[in-house]
């Protein structure tokens, strides 16, 4: 039979509960489909970053449901009771460890090495500053069981100058002591590349033939291809010269295009000059070595006379094609034998200091040094488990309730691991902040939580720190939240952020706010409305205002007025005269059914206001209900397995706004508060709202005349908007006649008789 599970509920859905050691143990039979989260990154999480670490056995920066089974499964081995995962003694008392089995023996002889090491030989228990200590002190020494072996780890001035130049050809490798060294792996490539190298040298010394002028044949070779190209070009050019003369001329150049040099500031590496022959072309010309050159190519050539055609050649003032060609021939059998060239990367040592280092007596040092690096390593180890276990101790449960389960997130007694702090704006406190690397990635997945996000830029000038966190808004209006609004951010640490809004994801916040959303955005665009309109009115009297003054200048000018006479439309005056009537009869169909109503009209007023309300508080229901923080973690690297809600209740609890702390004493008095209206003025306002309702619902006709009883003012509108609509009716028949009539062909004239 499995381990049996407690869970509880929150969030909308299951959660595991641990409420013993063994329950921890058992997590590998715990289906995953239950688990909050299967992965989560190492970085951006107010937890101890190495216990992360450790846990990351494959060093990702991500952990794994796989790897935290492992590490708590590990843990449980090395110690006797596994409820001391859940108690997280600090400092670890010694008796807890497990010493059944060899492993748990090695922890423990490790831990009492430490302790000797710190001068606590007699302490019965060890703690995460302990472990901490002991690390650093061990990895400092010269064997630290690394495998990496540095400078600082020999002794002999011979083995140190080895090493330096190990690293100084095949690179070298990070010691646990910051330091740089060399390790087996490393010491084979560069004994490999020697020997190649070698090897290869040594086929010159047996066939001489190869360096045509011994240890300066690589220096004269490359002094030959500096020039090589350039050389061929100028021989092929004086053959072309030979074949027809005619082209002596293009082959070096016309003169229009040293015009365009002529203009310019020379200079010897100006890449026209780079691109002329390296000397005068004519049929069948030997090449000038000293005088004659192309002074961008002065340099090299003298380089290529100097180390290769005087040691070879001799003193000769120029240099035939054929004498060319036996020249490159010399060079053909070292060309062939540098492509056979091996171990290149050690070459710069030379060969009397490659024989030296690989000297029997110098690697016996060298494999010396490893072998003592060597010994060392079941000591790091052992060190490595005993911080291991003190680690998994203090931070194993806390992990498993924030990955596992939500546990720590939904009891609100702590923050999640998750949440970096807390983000003041807007007189109220989010709590639901988390960190973000990348904003436009960020953003791509995080509002399908549904939330309300502000995306902030943190910063603490005194010391350059800058960071970007999201937090979730989940409470209260946001109307006064913008892009560029300023709040501080205070970090789980306790530090103080300068915090500005970039960005915005708007979504409802409450269903308080959504009840009151038509209005305000009705007031928005009835002010929107109302500034365009004076925007549009005031051009338009400036404007009048101008013409008005420029026809008065033109009349006095003309004695003509410049203003035309005002023409009126008769469709136009139709097209006034349907709109008001049917205003009129609109709102007179509204009041009739309003105060229709009677005793019912506030109820009436109830309803048109839930008809205006109703549906932006169902769309914010729909999106409060589906709230949850699944994307805004993902979004940074997790990997959430459930759908786990913010519902209004948990929310209000995440975003905390501004109230007065029990017990405080208000002064409501406001000596700058706008002026309120008198009681008297409300008194008689709520006595007029009576009457009229009264009135509206008959109760008083019996006390009025006829003429101003409710039935007979009713009627008089009815009637009222049935004739306005009659006349306006009338006005557009008569219009439409008067224009057909007046775009009708008038009859010709008579003819003269």
């Amino acid at each position: 039979m499995g381990a049996v599970f407690n869970f509880f509920r929150a969030g909308g859905f299951n959660q595991v509960r641990f409420d013993k050691g063994s329950d921890l143990l058992a997590l590998a039979e715990l289906d995953q489909k239950l688990w909050v989260a299967l992965a989560c990154p190492v970085n951006g999480l107010v937890f101890d970053k190495r216990t992360l670490q450790l846990i990351d056995t494959d060093h990702d920066g991500r952990i794994r449901a796989g790897e935290l089974i492992s590490a708590v499964q590990w843990a449980g081995r090395m110690l006797n009771d596994a409820d001391d995962l859940m108690r997280a003694p600090m400092p670890l008392p010694l008796s807890a460890i497990n010493t059944s089995h060899e492993e748990g023996k090695q922890v423990l002889r490790a831990a009492k090495t430490l302790l000797r090491g710190l001068g606590k030989p007699d302490a019965a228990e060890i703690g995460v500053e302990d472990t901490s200590d002991a690390v650093r002190a061990f990895n400092a020494l010269p064997h630290n069981g690394d495998g990496v072996i540095t400078v600082a780890s020999v002794d002999t001035p011979e083995l140190k100058a080895l090493l330096e130049e190990m690293i100084a050809t095949v690179g070298g490798v990070n010691d646990l002591s910051g330091e740089i060294g060399i390790n087996e792996e490393k010491s084979a490539a560069f004994f490999e590349a020697a020997n190649a190298w070698l090897q290869w040298y040594a086929k010159a010394q047996e066939t001489p033939d190869l360096l045509p002028l011994g240890e300066e044949s690589a220096k004269a070779h490359t002094a030959l291809l500096g020039v090589r190209g350039k050389i061929d070009d100028y021989f092929l050019r004086c053959r072309l010269a030979a074949f027809d003369t005619r082209a002596v001329a293009a082959l070096n150049r016309e003169e229009k295009e040293y015009y365009a040099l002529a203009a310019k500031d020379l200079v010897i590496t100006n890449d026209e000059i780079l691109g002329f022959p390296v000397a005068h072309v004519d049929a069948d010309r030997p090449l000038p070595l000293r005088r004659g050159i192309n002074p961008a190519w002065t340099a090299a050539m003298n380089r290529f006379v100097q180390d290769t055609v005087t040691p070879l050649l001799g003193e000769i003032e120029s240099l035939t094609e054929s004498a060319w060609v036996e020249l490159c021939g010399r060079f053909a059998a070292f060309e062939a034998w540098q492509q056979e060239k091996a171990g290149a990367v050690v070459e710069a040592l030379g060969a009397e200091r490659l024989r030296a280092a690989i000297q029997p007596a110098l690697v016996e040092q060298l494999n010396r040094a490893f072998a003592s690096e060597k010994e060392e390593e079941s000591t790091a180890e052992a060190i490595a488990s005993v911080e291991r276990l003190v680690y998994y101790v203090r931070d194993i449960y806390k992990l498993a309730t924030n990955f596992v389960s939500f546990q720590q997130f939904y009891q609100r007694k702590a923050p999640a691991i998750f949440q970096v702090g807390t983000l003041y704006i807007d007189q109220r406190a989010c709590e639901l902040c988390v960190r973000v690397d990348d904003v436009g990635k960020h953003a791509t997945m995080a509002p399908l939580s549904s939330a309300y996000l502000a995306y902030c830029e943190c910063t603490r000038p005194a010391s350059g720190e800058k960071m970007t966190i999201v937090a979730a808004v989940t409470n209260g209006s946001a109307d006064n939240l913008m892009v560029g609004r300023n709040g501080i951010f205070y970090d789980r640490d306790g530090k103080d952020w300068d915090a500005t809004i970039v960005r915005l994801v708007e979504n409802p916040t409450s269903l308080h706010e959504a009840f009151w959303s038509p209005y305000k955005k009705l007031v928005r665009f009835v002010e929107g409305m109302i500034a365009k309109r004076a925007e549009a009115s005031d051009a338009a009297s400036t404007n009048l205002l101008s013409g008005a003054a420029t026809g008065v200048a033109d009349a006095a000018a003309t004695g003509k007025s410049a203003v035309p006479p005002k023409k009126f439309d008769v469709g136009t005056i139709a097209a006034m005269g349907v709109a008001v009537g049917g205003i009129t009869a609109a709102l007179g169909a509204l009041l009739q059914a309003f105060f229709g109503l009677g005793l019912w009209m506030p109820l009436g007023l109830v309803g048109l206001v839930l008809v205006i309300s109703v549906p932006s508080m169902v769309l914010a229901w729909l999106k409060l209900r589906q709230r949850n923080i699944g994307p805004l973690l993902d979004a940074s690297g997790w990997a959430v397995n459930a759908n786990a809600r913010i519902n209004v209740p948990f929310g209000s609890s995440l975003t905390r706004l501004a109230a007065l702390p029990k017990g405080s004493r208000l002064d409501s008095f406001d000596p700058f508060a706008e002026k309120k209206r008198p009681w008297k003025f409300y008194g008689v306002l709520a006595a007029i709202v009576v009457l009229a309702v009264c009135w509206g619902s008959g109760r008083l006709d019996s006390w009025l005349p006829k003429p101003v009883r409710s039935d007979a003012v009713f009627a008089h509108i009815s009637a009222a908007s049935d004739s306005v609509a009659a006349s306006a009716n009338n006005a557009v028949d008569s219009a439409k006649a008067g224009v057909e009539k007046a775009a009708a062909p008038s009859p010709a004239p008579a003819a003269a008789p």
